[in-house]
């Protein structure tokens, strides 16, 4: 509240007296200036004139995306000869669209510490990717693992609010840094994402890093009982820059994941990547621009940005239509190339899994690029329980424009309190595909309606 402004009380009144009416008449909300916003008229972006054209801009922008044809999608009709020389594309466009930057030869990262914890030796180490920054992460490593006797790897990065102490399984380095108090079939949210632990128990190196401005890589947000800072403000700065909020965390992870290969007791030919939420966009660029990854863990649904762009555009009471994401998701240039699945179609034929499904057409796609690549066996997808019959899912039903963000999830599938690590399903998935013993469950159990 501005509490110097003396009109501050009517105007909280007003808006209450509008919300009471938009929650008993949804479809009719009568704004202050007297207007009548009819919500189910306006769901749909119309231009309203004879030419097609938009008076406003957000009409003009809702024509770019309905009308986008990337120039690298993938196409289902590709043959095996066409479909690499388009991966390869697609990779060339990848790193030019990040712009990484050019920076002198900085420092070898450095150990911190080591603790004996069961099972495994836990190291702190420090990255010093480009002047003037400093990126700590921490290294799960198992008793096993030796120069003599190689252990398979992988790279975890987290949701939005997680860090890489709960990825790790280790208390916060700040109260304000506890993973929220979510749970569900009596399992915390916070203990479902410790994917590193999981893995290492599972027996393979496991890295834990946070994103920009996340954690300990944050300013300031243990005063504001949050893990994050305003990561808009970062991103808007970045671009400003000519980079981005992906390409900087991109630009930071390849450079762990290349000292990750280079240590003795890694076996640099089974080395894999884990993403949960908006983890898995770093895990995109990592492995569209690293074809020696040799497994994928992508724990989010999987969708096409500019469809969901395209339809949900239902306003709610005040006349405003859903927002995009944060900045953070943005790298400039990329529709005008390719979206999401398109990208995840060019990992095949390396091991992938998505846990939590999507819009089936999307998901489809991805299939059909497994299977010109010769390994359909090599792509597994599971959807959230909500949604494992088919009978529940809209299969094959083009999704229509003009929904709110919540109806958007429901066409795609998506149950939103169930966003989780699924390690129940990507653990015992990964260690079969590195040929690795059974470890037992490692990982907290699936809950009953998930449990096969």
């Amino acid at each position: 509240m501005n509490r110097n402004n003396p009109r501050e009380p009517q105007r909280r009144s007003l808006a209450l007296a509008l919300s009471v009416i938009a929650a008993w008449a949804p479809g009719l909300i009568v704004p202050a200036s007297g207007q009548e916003l009819n919500i189910e008229a306006e769901k749909i972006v119309r231009s309203g004139r004879p030419d097609g054209r938009h008076v406003s801009t957000r009409g003009f922008v809702q024509h770019l995306v309905r009308n986008a044809r990337p120039g690298l999608a993938f196409n289902p009709d590709f043959t095996p000869e066409e479909f690499q020389a388009w991966q390869t594309q697609v990779r060339a466009r990848m790193r030019e669209l990040l712009s990484f930057p050019e920076t002198p030869q900085q420092s070898a990262p450095r150990r911190l510490w080591a603790k004996e914890r069961e099972g495994y030796r836990l190291e702190k180490w420090e990255l010093y990717p480009e002047p003037g920054s400093v990126v700590p992460y921490l290294v799960l490593i198992p008793r096993d693992a030796k120069p003599e006797q190689p252990a398979p790897a992988i790279m975890c990065f987290s949701g939005s609010s997680d860090t890489k102490e709960n990825l790790a399984g280790e208390p916060p380095l700040h109260p304000a840094f506890k993973p929220r108090d979510r749970s569900h079939a009596g399992v915390q949210h916070g203990e479902r994402n410790q994917q590193a632990l999981q893995f290492v128990k599972a027996g393979l190196v496991a890295v834990a890093v946070d994103h920009p401005g996340n954690g300990e890589l944050s300013d300031l947000a243990k005063f504001r009982g949050t893990t994050m800072d305003d990561r808009n403000t970062l991103a808007r700065y970045l671009i400003d820059f000519g980079r981005d909020y992906i390409s900087l965390s991109v630009f930071q992870k390849r450079q762990i994941l290349d000292w990750l290969r280079a240590q003795p007791y890694v076996d640099a030919d089974r080395v894999a990547l884990s993403g949960h939420s908006l983890g898995t966009e770093p895990l995109l660029a990592m492995a569209v621009l690293d074809p020696q990854i040799q497994g994928i863990v992508w724990n989010d649904f999987l969708c096409p940005n500019l469809e969901r762009a395209k339809v949900a555009t239902r306003p709610d009471a005040r006349g405003i239509r859903p927002p995009a994401n944060w900045l953070g998701h943005c790298v400039p240039g990329m529709w005008e190339w390719f979206d999401y699945p398109d990208l995840v179609a060019a990992f095949a034929p390396r091991p992938l899994i998505l846990t939590e499904g999507g819009p089936n057409h999307s998901l489809d796609l991805v299939r059909k690029a497994y299977e010109i690549a010769g390994a359909p066996e090599n792509v597994t997808v599971h959807y959230y329980p909500r949604y494992s019959d088919p009978a529940n899912r809209r299969d094959g039903e083009p999704i229509p424009e003009g929904l709110g963000e919540m109806e958007w999830l429901d066409r795609a599938n998506v149950d939103v309190p169930r966003h989780y690590f699924k390690g129940y399903l990507a653990v015992p998935w990964l260690t079969k595909q590195f040929k690795l013993p059974d470890p037992g469950q490692v990982y907290p159990p699936a809950p009953p309606e998930d449990a096969k």
